[in-house]
C-alpha cells in the first residue's frame, strides 16, 4: 500500500486494492530517483521502496517475509542450514522487486543473527554470489541510531526525554533520546548526530527467549521469560537514570516492533491490520497489560485467530510480551506510542539526506588498480542481472 511517511504526521495513504501509484516527477521533469532499504533480522526481513519528498519520502513499495534466520543459533551459534535456505528465499522475492522497480540505489544491512552467528559472514558471502545484494553487517549501536531517526516524528513536540524501544528477534535496543536537543538541532541536526544520551544492547530478543524457554508449557514459560527480561533491563547500568528521565510527565516511550504493533492492534480490537491506525497511537501501561494478559489468556490456538496477529506471530508473541511488560516495569510512568516504522525509515532518511561521503580522491598514476569496496561498505547502484 502507498504510504507518505510525514515529519510529524502519521498518516498512510489509502489506495484500492491492487491500484498502483503513479511516480512523482521533480521540477525538471525527471522521475524522482527510487531508493530501497533491505533489513535482515533474526525473524523477519523487510524491505522498503520509496522516493524522496521534501524532507521525508513516499513509499513506493514494502515487503515483509518470515525468514526465522537466527533459528536455532541460541543453541548452536551457527545458522542453520535450513534458515540460510529461507533466507536467500526471501532475499532472491526482494531482488525480484528491486529489478521490478529500477530501483537506483539500495543499502541492505544485516543485524544481530549475522553479529552473532560464527558463520555470519559464510552466509553474507553467499548472499552476495546467489542474490548479487551486498549486506554489511552493523553493530548494535548503528541499529539504535537508525532506530531513532526513522521514529523521530512520533516525539511529542512537548517531551523531555523519549526511550526508544526498538525489540527484535535477537536483540532489544533500548535509546535514551534527548528530545530536546533534538528539536533544537532540527532535522539536518537529528541525521549528523542522533542525540542519544545513553543506549544499549540487550540480549533479548522474540526469537532467543521463546527458544530459551521452548521446552516449557507457555503458562509455566511466561513468568521466567518475564523475570529473565526484568534481571536483563536491571543489568543495564544506565537504567536507573533513564526510569528517573521517564518519570517526568512531559517524557514518553516509542515502540518499535511487531511485538507492539500488534499489541495495539488487539487493544485497538482491528478486524485487520491497519498501519494508519495503529503507527502513532498510545498504549498506556494499563491498556497494554489487558492486551498481555488476553494474549497469555486465550492461548496459542486462539491468538491464532486473532486477525492482527495470526499463525505466523502466534508463537513469538509472548515472549515479544515479556520484554515489553518488564520494560514497563522498570519504567512504570513511561506512555508508549507505536511506531510501525524504525529502522528501515531511519536508513531510507539516512540514505537521502543524510551526511553524504566524501568521494575518495582517484590517482592518476597509470596502471594501478582501483581499490576494491569493501563488502556492504556503501549504496549499491541498482540490482544487476548476474549472481
Amino acid at each position: 500500500m502507498p504510504q507518505v511517511i510525514n515529519l510529524g504526521h502519521t498518516m498512510a495513504d489509502k489506495k484500492a486494492p491492487g491500484a498502483r501509484e503513479k511516480r512523482g516527477a521533480q521540477r525538471n521533469g525527471k522521475t524522482a530517483p527510487l531508493f530501497a532499504a533491505v533489513d535482515l533480522g533474526t525473524n523477519n526481513c523487510r524491505l522498503l521502496v520509496a522516493e524522496p519528498r521534501g524532507k521525508t519520502f513516499r513509499v513506493v513499495d514494502s515487503h515483509s517475509q518470515i525468514a526465522r534466520l537466527g533459528e536455532g543459533l541460541h543453541e548452536t551459534g551457527r545458522l542453520s542450514d535450513a534458515a540460510i535456505e529461507r533466507a536467500i528465499d526471501a532475499l532472491q522475492n526482494i531482488r525480484k522487486k528491486l529489478k521490478q522497480h529500477g530501483v537506483g540505489r539500495v543499502r541492505c544491512i544485516a543485524t544481530e543473527a549475522c553479529r552473532k552467528a560464527a558463520n555470519g559472514a559464510e552466509f553474507i558471502r553467499r548472499v552476495h554470489e546467489e542474490t548479487g545484494l551486498t549486506f554489511k553487517i552493523i553493530g548494535a549501536k548503528e541499529e539504535a541510531r537508525l532506530a531513532t531517526i526513522g521514529c523521530h516524528d512520533l516525539i511529542e513536540p512537548n517531551a523531555s526525554s523519549v526511550l526508544v524501544v526498538d525489540i527484535g528477534g535477537g536483540s532489544t535496543e533500548l535509546s535514551w533520546v534527548d528530545a530536546r536537543a533534538a528539536r533544537e538541532n532540527g532535522f539536518k541536526g537529528l541525521l549528523e548526530h542522533a542525540p542519544i544520551v545513553d543506549w544499549t544492547s540487550l540480549p533479548l530478543g522474540v526469537v532467543t527467549l521463546s527458544e530459551a524457554f521452548g521446552h516449557l508449557d507457555e503458562v509455566e514459560a511466561y513468568p521466567l521469560m518475564l523475570d529473565h527480561a526484568r534481571q536483563t533491563i536491571a543489568s543495564w547500568p544506565g537504567i536507573a537514570a533513564v526510569r528517573e528521565a521517564m518519570a517526568e510527565s512531559e517524557a514518553h516511550m516509542i515502540g518499535t516492533s511487531g511485538t507492539v504493533t500488534c499489541l495495539a492492534g488487539v487493544h485497538l480490537k482491528l478486524d485487520r491490520y491497519r498501519r494508519d491506525k495503529v503507527d502513532g497511537t498510545w498504549l498506556s501501561q494499563e491498556d497494554g497489560l489487558a492486551a498481555i494478559k488476553l494474549l497469555r489468556d486465550v492461548g496459542m490456538d486462539g491468538r491464532i485467530k486473532l486477525p492482527t496477529i495470526g499463525n505466523e506471530r502466534a508463537g513469538l508473541m509472548l515472549s515479544g510480551c515479556a520484554i515489553v511488560d518488564a520494560v514497563w516495569e522498570a519504567c512504570p510512568a513511561g506512555r508508549l506510542r507505536v511506531a510501525d516504522r524504525g529502522l528501515r525509515e531511519g536508513l531510507l532518511l539516512s540514505m537521502m539526506y543524510g551526511p553524504k561521503k566524501p568521494k575518495p580522491r582517484r590517482r592518476g598514476r597509470r596502471g594501478r588498480k582501483p581499490a576494491q569496496k569493501q563488502a556492504g561498505g556503501d549504496d549499491q547502484k541498482g540490482i544487476q542481472d548476474g549472481g
